[in-house]
């Protein structure tokens, strides 16, 4: 017989001590990973630890169950989030191995000779692309090496690349954050999308101004701003266009914004640098530049983890230097770029059979089917949350206390119950579902895994490429994929065990101001975690309680809104807040170190963008907040269907 787990949000019968031991798993992890510099997988084992106990200890959740749910979020960690963000970074290293990726450098640094527009077209959109394909610091790492190469000043390369590399993380990795948000909240991925797809639009269009307005003043800002916005232009309308392709085609092209929006700018701001010039070219004076100091540094593992993930990703150079100053040809820059064409066709046709498996399964070959929904044994429909937690309208009522008149899990015969019985039955509070979606074909790690090796095939590599290939992308995830499989394992414990519910009451405390401190909240689970997807995991739950506890207490401010929707909204927020703290993490600040060659100034590049990080996640708040109540600002925020 199934063990039912009641959830309590105030186990200890103190709002204050529920309150803290509800939180100290997260404040074990903040502390493993800045005072003590832990690495994140061994700060994360840390924080999941810490949320075992609490949850078996503190709210008496049994043990069975309490690590059934940490084991149902590492299975998510690892599928779909690790399968996706692996391949990516195999299909990256191919182009690496077989040169394709020095042609594609080449291709985007030869576009303009001055430094403002060189500064957008490498550190934001082929960074864009980057994120996209590859993600786990490979922007900053990627395109910090280049612009040092252009002439850039090292400690400024590494300040513009962390600026860029912001609005277009909530897409990283294929989706990878959306994806994780839509594991930990049940809203759906493509709404999610959506409702991103109508903040960080914006951001787009002011990251490329703000990097030029760091390298200069304004009037050289201004000599390049027609070139600045289209290339923030086209992206942010690409962007817009795929995280909503679905409303008007029905097939969900997300994952593959950063990817096409990144190649979209190049192409078109490409085309606009034919027919426009600056009027003088801007370059910088390379006397007199400074050199790093590595005296004095205390160094840990995490150090020089970062630092030897900086060397492996920045080494790109082409096979062959005697190539290096011949021109381009079209073939070239075209067979280049093919593997990236391949895995958007495949990821397309992947994003198809999704949609038809929202309507049930979608068997291929004999009895096989694209995903199988695997209950977790123990856990699926074990968990009920706390009765202040469900959603109670006047009609239902008396309804929720009638179903339970009817605890058997099979309908009763009519002439027993009667229909006021089976209303209530139907309507009332349903235990929480944990089902494992093992969808090994339509996840889209598998497109990209099937365009891996196709490409292999076409770039015609042998057999020692292949085996140095998958051996650097297993040494560059062996940090990633265990951090995120952890993060969510932590996420689910705290889920499942109704912490992030006792968390999202306390924060509701904020009242109408909460929309613009859960993009805050969303900004410091980056800076804790060192991603956007580990801030979804850790704080997406506890985002959705948090909605729906101040929908509950201040509906009249939510008039333009439906529950669904603010949940939708402050959920995203999570995501959107979030990007802004990538450019303060330990992770991205060390890899840009790193990369260019800065190692001891990581103190001096932190001081250097925390104010700009702390700006623009206040500007992604303000907009959380006037879309949450000012019209017309709330008709950008989509409904979720029934």
């Amino acid at each position: 017989m199934l063990l039912a787990y009641h959830q309590n949000l105030d186990p200890l019968n103190n709002v204050w001590l529920s309150t803290f031991f509800a939180g100290l798993p997260v404040l074990v992890l903040f502390w493993l990973l800045v005072p003590m510099r832990w690495l994140a997988p061994k700060a994360g084992l840390g924080g999941a630890i810490t949320a075992l106990v609490i949850a078996m200890v503190i709210y008496g959740m049994p043990a069975p169950m309490a690590l059934a749910s940490f084991v149902h979020g590492v299975l998510f960690g690892m599928l779909p989030v690790g399968w996706t963000i692996f391949n990516a970074m195999l299909l990256y290293n191919i182009t690496v191995e077989t040169g394709q990726f020095a042609v594609m450098r080449r291709s985007v640094a030869e576009l303009s000779p001055d430094a403002r527009i060189q500064a957008v077209l490498i550190g934001f959109s082929f960074g864009a692309f980057l994120e996209g394909a590859a993600g786990g610091g490979t922007p900053v790492a990627i395109c910090g090496a280049i612009m040092v190469g252009l002439g850039f000043d090292p400690f400024l390369a590494a300040v513009l690349c962390l600026i860029a590399n912001t609005s277009p993380v909530a897409y990283g990795g294929l989706g990878t954050p959306i994806i994780v948000l839509n594991g930990v909240t049940d809203l759906p991925g493509h709404v999610l999308s959506v409702m991103a797809g109508h903040q960080l639009p914006l951001l787009s269009c002011i990251i490329p101004l703000w990097m030029v307005r760091c390298m200069c003043g304004w009037k050289e800002t201004w000599e390049v701003m027609p070139a600045i916005l289209v290339a923030g232009g086209s992206f942010a309308v690409f962007q817009y266009t795929f995280a909503t392709f679905h409303l008007w085609t029905g097939a969900e092209m997300w994952p593959m914004t950063d990817i096409g929006g990144g190649i979209f700018s190049l192409v078109v701001t490409a085309i606009f640098l034919k027919y426009w010039k600056p009027r003088r070219a801007w370059h910088y004076d390379q006397n007199g530049r400074r050199q790093p100091s590595e005296q004095g540094v205390r160094t840990t593992d995490a150090d020089a983890h970062h630092a030897e993930t900086a060397a492996v990703l920045s080494a790109v150079d082409c096979p062959n230097p005697s190539s290096v100053n011949a021109p381009l040809t079209a073939r070239q820059v075209a067979l280049a770029w093919t593997p990236f064409a391949i895995m958007s066709v495949l990821l397309m046709l992947t994003g198809i059979v999704r949609q038809m498996e929202s309507k049930g399964p979608v068997r291929i070959v004999g009895r096989w089917q694209t995903n199988y929904l695997i209950p977790i044994p123990g856990l699926d429909q074990a968990v009920h949350r706390d009765a202040k937690l469900h959603l109670v309208r006047a009609e239902e009522s008396a309804a929720y206390v009638l179903g339970a008149l009817a605890p058997t899990p099979t309908p009763l015969p009519m002439v027993a119950t009667g229909p006021t019985v089976l209303l209530g039955e139907r309507l009332a509070p349903k235990p929480e579902r944990a089902v494992f979606n093992f969808a090994w074909l339509t996840a889209p790690g598998t497109a990209v895994f099937f365009a891996a090796i196709v490409s292999m095939l076409l770039l015609r590599m042998n057999a020692a490429q292949i085996a140095r290939v998958v051996r650097k992308t297993c040494f560059q995830m062996k940090i990633p994929i265990p951090t995120i499989a952890l993060m969510l394992g932590l996420s689910y414990v705290t889920r499942y065990a109704g912490m992030d519910a006792t968390l999202g009451v306390a924060f509701a405390n904020t009242g109408i101001l909460y929309p613009f401190f859960a993009a805050i909240l969303g900004w410091l689970g980056v800076f804790l975690t060192g991603t956007d997807a580990g801030s979804n995991a850790l704080f997406g739950s506890l985002q959705k309680i948090t909605a729906n506890e101040i929908y509950t207490n201040h509906p009249e401010a939510f008039r333009y809104l439906t529950r669904e929707q603010t949940q939708v909204l402050i959920c995203t927020a999570n995501s959107t807040g979030g990007v802004m703290g990538k450019m303060i993490d330990a992770q991205s600040i060390c890899v840009a170190t790193a990369a260019t060659h800065q190692i001891g100034r990581e103190a001096d590049i932190f001081k250097a963008v925390i104010w700009h990080s702390i700006i623009l996640a206040a500007v992604v708040g303000l907009m959380t907040l006037a879309q949450a109540y000012v019209w017309p600002f709330t008709l950008l925020v989509p409904s979720v269907a029934p």
